[in-house]
């Protein structure tokens, strides 16, 4: 199963494909969707959606896991991030991608074993799962593969979009 995980995000929207065969994973790739502070907010949005669809063409996952939204203080923010999560599902409902939605709690659930994981403990336990010697310096593209993780080992109990 090959699976495209995405952490999303108006600025920074990070993104991983992972190959799940059999018990093994495999870091087929990772990066970011980055905007610029400056472009109006429908044009980062567009660059958003044109970028994650290149990446859903390029590597054709069989799922697309993404994480939920956590409550922000920031309200304007909180929106922001919201409609970046939204374009990002519809670029995978356009594709016909099964789509599936995880909380922070439920990706730690998957990736550490304990929910209330700390971000250092999540980032050994991704290191360690895809036999990486390094992560990305990008904590959004760590937060993708952990997304990805956390599919695999949850493909058979989650709810699709």
């Amino acid at each position: 199963m090959r699976i495209l995980g995405i952490d999303p995000g108006f600025a920074i929207t990070g993104y991983s494909i992972i190959d799940y065969i059999g018990n093994r994973f495999v870091l087929v790739d990772s990066g970011a969707v980055t905007t610029k502070a400056g472009e109006s907010f429908p044009l980062r949005l567009s660059k958003l959606y044109t970028d994650i669809n290149m990446i859903i063409d390029q590597y054709q996952p069989d799922a697309m896991s993404v994480e939920e939204l956590f409550f922000n203080n920031n309200v304007k923010t909180a929106i922001n991030v919201a409609q970046a999560r939204g374009i990002v599902l519809v670029a995978g409902c356009q594709k016909n991608i099964p789509t599936y939605e995880y909380t922070p709690l439920q990706v730690k659930q998957a990736v550490v074993g304990y929910g209330r994981a700390d971000k250092i403990q999540v980032q050994k336990m991704v290191k360690t799962i895809l036999k990486v010697d390094n992560l990305p310096k990008l904590d959004d593209i760590t937060d993708s593969m952990a997304i990805a993780i956390c599919h695999a080992h949850s493909a058979k109990f989650s709810q699709k979009l």
